[in-house]
């Protein structure tokens, strides 16, 4: 029995592979981030978390404008569809950008 993908799979594969390689760089920044954070002491604690999530909302942003952009091509129906199904493929693959690209 063959397990069915979903409809727009390979369309949001070739996207979150293109954002990997294209904003390698930016993950990494916010994985460094992410350890400063952990890393610093209390006083820094906050401002460290600060650096960190406007990374985040950087690769939010950026990864918004590769669903929009595609999402324009669509008929409203099916671009709703193709939303849910980007959004659902960001919390599995890059979860730390997934927590606000709803609201993007």
């Amino acid at each position: 029995m063959r397990i069915r993908r979903a409809r727009f799979g390979d369309v949001i594969q070739c996207q979150l592979d293109l954002f990997e390689r294209e904003q390698r760089g930016l993950i990494d920044d916010c994985l460094e981030a992410e350890r400063a954070y952990f890393a610093a002491p209390r006083d820094e604690a906050e401002e460290r978390y600060g650096d960190y999530l406007d990374l985040v909302e950087t690769g939010t942003e950026v990864l918004a404008d590769l669903r929009d952009n595609f999402a324009s091509t669509l008929d409203e129906p099916t671009a709703m569809e193709y939303e849910i199904t980007f959004n659902r493929s960001v919390a599995k693959r890059f979860r730390r950008f997934a927590l606000e690209i709803e609201e993007h």
